[in-house]
């Protein structure tokens, strides 16, 4: 039971992982709102890195941001974590291939395998809530100028990648946490069913008929009285 619930974490964090993958290169972030436009003529999307403008013909252009520096902290923020997102789920699917019971990987040291499988597990968890902070710390700035009756820019709206990456965040964190859990449970039942061997205790000792009989015959009974 602990393998298969090892196996199914393992497969829910790397799929989480691959949709984080995804998300990142994903154009609609934010798309537009067309709330409150009677005619609309063209919609604008943009993710971290680009900002697209497409037409009522279907033919778009895409501009890429000129400046690191320039960009909002938030964005440089977000940025950054999804990176790290990805860093950390590339390197918690290498430890788990090598630290699953299934893997004939450094078979014959399942101590190493058990925390190698563990480590993966903490790593598809830091991946998952990596994405989840860089992903709601976008929306949040969506909502509140969408909401901001004195904003004088475009307005957005959350686009489709978000809910993915919020899908794949998810995933990695449930998937870490059934890869841990089930290393965590295997661990403390291997130690429950140790136990210390101490061997017999040595009690009093008593006298041997043998030197109570020598005894006797070499004093006498006499001797006694």
């Amino acid at each position: 039971m602990a393998a298969a619930v090892e196996a199914g974490g393992f497969f829910l964090g790397t799929l989480g992982w691959g949709l984080l993958g995804v998300t990142l290169p994903n154009s609609y972030w934010r798309v537009s709102t067309v709330d409150g436009s009677v005619i609309t003529t063209s919609t604008l999307f943009e993710n971290l890195w680009q900002s697209c403008a497409t037409d009522s013909t279907g033919v778009y252009n895409c501009r890429d941001f000129p400046s690191m520096l320039a960009l909002s902290g938030y964005l440089q923020a977000c940025r950054a974590l999804m990176i790290t997102a990805l860093l950390l789920g590339c390197l918690a699917a290498l430890c788990g291939v090598v630290g699953m019971k299934c893997t004939r990987v450094a078979e014959g040291n399942p101590e190493a395998k058990g925390k190698m499988a563990a480590a993966g597990g903490c790593m598809f968890i830091l991946a998952g809530l990596c994405g989840m902070v860089a992903l709601s710390w976008y929306a949040f700035n969506i909502t509140r100028d969408f909401f901001d009756p004195l904003f004088p820019g475009t307005k957005y709206e959350i686009g489709p990648a978000l809910y993915l990456g919020w899908s794949g965040s998810l995933l990695a964190i449930v998937g870490g946490g059934c890869l841990l859990g089930s290393c965590c449970t295997h661990s403390s039942r291997d130690k429950s069913f140790s136990y210390h061997y101490g061997g017999p205790r040595a009690g009093p000792q008593r006298p041997r008929r043998g030197s109570d009989a020598s005894s006797v015959g070499k004093y006498g009974k006499n001797a006694y009285v």
